[in-house]
């Protein structure tokens, strides 16, 4: 087989360029709150070139739809990271691919520059999933990536997931649907602050919605049933630190699984993962790269 057939899966599941590529920059954008021009470029068009997408930038920033804040950077080299104005993020509300979502627009410099560092690292995190779904020919595109999923969890309080994954893995004739909670963390709190996260996803694993105003009923089951089949995996990526800080987050992690009943519980029935980010990148997700919060050796996220 050519090199060129081998590459067709690749090709085939990249973005469809059939779309116009500034509706798709203005949906991205929508989906993804701000990233960069390298970032859209291998998100929307990975056979694409730099210079096609600052052309589509630079004549949406024209048409007042996007704006964008330039990056701190100890090379001083320009990176433009980019996001809607309330033009753009107005003309965004009722696309298709974004229907049923709430809004969370990043829509003045102000706001851009305190979200940048952490939204930027979880649209890494995408890419790194992304990329090793068009080399594997699996499905998982621009859309299959919700940042900022918002589930009650009781008393008034909810777990928001930095993103809701949906992924498909396809081999020979099988096709397997899997969904996963992501955490990004980037070394921004205490071990021990990441770790009560698992108690939060640990109460929803458990939470049974009440209607209000009425008497205790029949159980109908866990509220997540209602949105999931089977409970997301729950995939912590680590940035941000030395190797070995990681690794005692990754511990941490674990020791919550051992000593905490709830976490138990959940990590008895759901998935539970660690790996760090720059070994996504590297490697690709898919790789003995994920460490089991439920102990054990290293291996990909899908077998977890």
């Amino acid at each position: 087989m050519s090199s060129a057939a081998r590459s067709t899966p690749v090709t085939e599941l990249a973005p469809s360029p059939a779309e116009p590529l500034a509706h798709q920059v203005l949906a991205g954008l929508a989906q993804h709150r701000i990233a960069t021009t390298s970032q859209l470029r291998r998100m929307l068009r990975p056979n694409g070139t730099r210079q096609l997408m600052s052309r589509v930038l630079n004549r949406l920033r024209s048409d007042g739809l996007v704006e964008r804040t330039v990056l701190p950077d100890a090379n001083r080299t320009r990176t433009n990271a980019w996001y809607l104005t309330p033009d753009g993020a107005r003309l965004t509300r009722d696309l298709p691919v974004l229907r049923g979502r709430p809004p969370y627009p990043i829509t003045s410099t102000t706001a851009a520059s305190l979200k940048t560092p952490h939204t930027l690292a979880v649209v890494r995190a995408h890419l790194a999933f992304a990329a090793d779904a068009r080399r594997l020919g699996h499905e998982h595109g621009p859309f299959d990536w919700i940042p900022e999923v918002s589930h009650s969890i009781g008393d008034g309080e909810r777990i928001v997931a930095d993103a809701l994954m949906y992924y498909t893995v396809t081999d020979s004739n099988r096709r397997r649907k899997l969904r996963a909670f992501i955490e990004v963390d980037r070394t921004t709190m205490s071990g021990e602050r990441l770790a009560v996260k698992l108690i939060e996803y640990a109460r929803l694993f458990h939470y049974e919605a009440q209607p209000a105003g009425r008497r205790r009923q029949a159980s109908t089951g866990p509220a997540w049933q209602r949105r999931y089949p089977v409970f997301p995996r729950v995939l912590f990526v680590l940035t941000g630190a030395p190797r070995a800080r990681l690794e005692n987050r990754t511990n941490d992690l674990q020791a919550m699984v051992t000593h905490h009943p709830l976490v138990a519980g959940l990590a008895r029935q759901a998935r539970l993962g660690a790996a760090v980010l720059e070994d996504l990148e590297q490697h690709g997700p898919t790789h003995d790269l994920w460490t089991p919060l439920t102990g054990g050796t290293p291996r990909p996220w899908t077998d977890l």
